[in-house]
């Protein structure tokens, strides 16, 4: 591979796929990964792709369909032959077939599996058996164990057999003879070791693991904390059942964050994204704005309460818009950094008080800043003190109140175990709204007199 791009060598390989030339088309990919695979398969004509497909071998295939969307993998799967596609899934990593075999139907499942190697298939099974979003649903089959009585040498030469299938050899897991985890070894202490010390003299006895029904948010946090490459999975006995490498989580945390981002937009949790249809689109996003247009409603009546008030100085529907908007940034700034905090840290007692105190502060800081700016323009704009010091009074509470609501509401919803990523940025900002409205025009009405 030179510095040349992607798309640079597209042209390469449609000239080696038009040849019918497999070993210049070898040559070209060989170094290829499998995202640029996947992404050079997007680029190419359907005869080009067919072409494409048949050069590649099947460990590239398998590799290349891991990196592509349902689909895709469904589209690329129904182009090769039974028996080819069988290999295919073999060597597919299980947690990835478990994904892409669960939103198929019966009849298409059982007809991947009845080709799949006995091993293999009933890994998968037992894996879609586990409940969405746990451990036991992305754990893998594809790690090395080793018994407790072994010598390194013993393990050298089972690695040596097994590390082609394995999807990370830095850790080394030590079972019983029931395959109850009794410890790990590292790939750098295996190197450390002499040929004939026992595995049982060098392990280390204190194992992270997960069970099965673990989160598989409270995994990542696992992984992140001691800075793990995998970590094992057991069942209730402390059985050995799997391993969650880090690749796989950081496809759960992209996946988590994607899931926050659309709910705090309110579309539900759903995937919207640039191909989705219109009408699809409309049909998520409406229940909660349909919802959020009847609250809504309720800064309308609140309004109409204060007519008299707005009536007498209608300078004060100058500034509505302003401190109904700032209200409503500040509360999603802070939501947002609620919802991500809740992702990352674990919620103790002292850490909610410290996290309002710092809020609360923040709120302070923010609406003294704002509030004095917008009297003075207030002040100079309509040449009235008093309406300068009500705008800005009531910016700094606003503001204030904006910043507590963004972060209590957050984790009240946490507290009761409710995602609290569906304290979506619209309901945020519409209860804002209406907090502000009531202490703008509370505020006006009671400075009435002088303004």
């Amino acid at each position: 591979m030179n510095s040349r791009t992607l798309e640079q060598w597209i042209p390469d390989i449609k000239e080696s796929l038009k040849a019918k030339t497999s070993n210049d088309f070898q040559r070209i990919i060989g170094e290829f990964l499998p995202y640029d695979l996947a992404k050079i398969h997007s680029h190419l004509s359907d005869t080009e792709q067919t072409r494409f497909l048949q050069f590649l071998n099947e460990e590239q295939l398998a590799d290349m369909i891991q990196e592509m969307e349902h689909d895709q993998q469904i589209e690329v799967l129904g182009r090769l032959s039974k028996e080819r596609t069988a290999i295919i899934l073999d060597l597919m990593d299980n947690d990835d077939l478990a994904i892409l075999l669960d939103e198929l139907s019966p009849e298409q499942k059982d007809e991947f599996l009845k080709g799949m190697r006995d091993e293999e298939s009933q890994f998968v099974l037992n894996l879609m058996k586990y409940p969405p979003e746990t451990a036991g649903r992305i754990m893998t089959n594809r790690y090395v164990w080793i018994p407790q009585h072994y010598t390194v040498s013993e393990v050298v030469q089972k690695l040596k057999t097994y590390v082609s299938i394995s999807e990370t050899i830095n850790y080394l897991y030590v079972i019983d003879h029931d395959k109850k985890l009794m410890g790990v070894v590292s790939y750098r202490g295996l190197i450390l070791a002499e040929p004939e010390e026992y595995i049982v003299d060098i392990m280390h006895s204190r194992v992270l693991s997960v069970p099965v029904d673990a989160d598989q948010e409270e995994v990542a946090h696992m992984i992140q904390k001691y800075d793990l490459v995998a970590i094992p999975v057991v069942e209730q006995d402390n059985r050995l059942v799997g391993i969650i490498t880090v690749d796989d989580i950081l496809d759960v945390v992209i996946k988590e964050a994607d899931e926050d981002i659309r709910k705090m937009n309110a579309t539900g949790g759903k995937t919207i994204d640039f191909n989705t249809k219109a009408t699809v689109a409309a049909y998520r996003r409406l229940p909660w704005l349909i919802l959020l247009l009847f609250i809504g409603l309720i800064s309308g009546t609140i309004i109409s309460k204060f007519e008299e008030t707005l009536a007498q100085v209608v300078a004060l529907a100058f500034f509505m818009p302003m401190i109904a908007g700032m209200t409503g940034n500040t509360g999603t700034q802070s939501l947002a950094v609620i919802v991500r905090g809740l992702t990352t840290k674990e919620m103790t007692k002292s850490l909610v008080f410290r996290l309002l105190a710092r809020e609360l502060k923040v709120g302070l800081m923010i609406g003294v800043t704002c509030g004095i700016l917008i009297s003075l323009i207030a002040y100079f704009w309509q040449g009235n003190l008093y309406l300068g010091f009500v705008v800005g009074s009531s910016l700094i509470a606003t503001l204030i109140v904006g910043t507590m609501a963004g972060t209590i509401i957050p984790l009240i919803l946490f507290k009761f175990k409710i995602d609290p990523a569906v304290a979506s940025g619209p309901l945020i900002t519409t209860i804002n709204d209406i907090l502000s409205l009531v202490i703008y025009f509370g505020i006006a009405t009671l400075f009435l007199a002088y303004i």
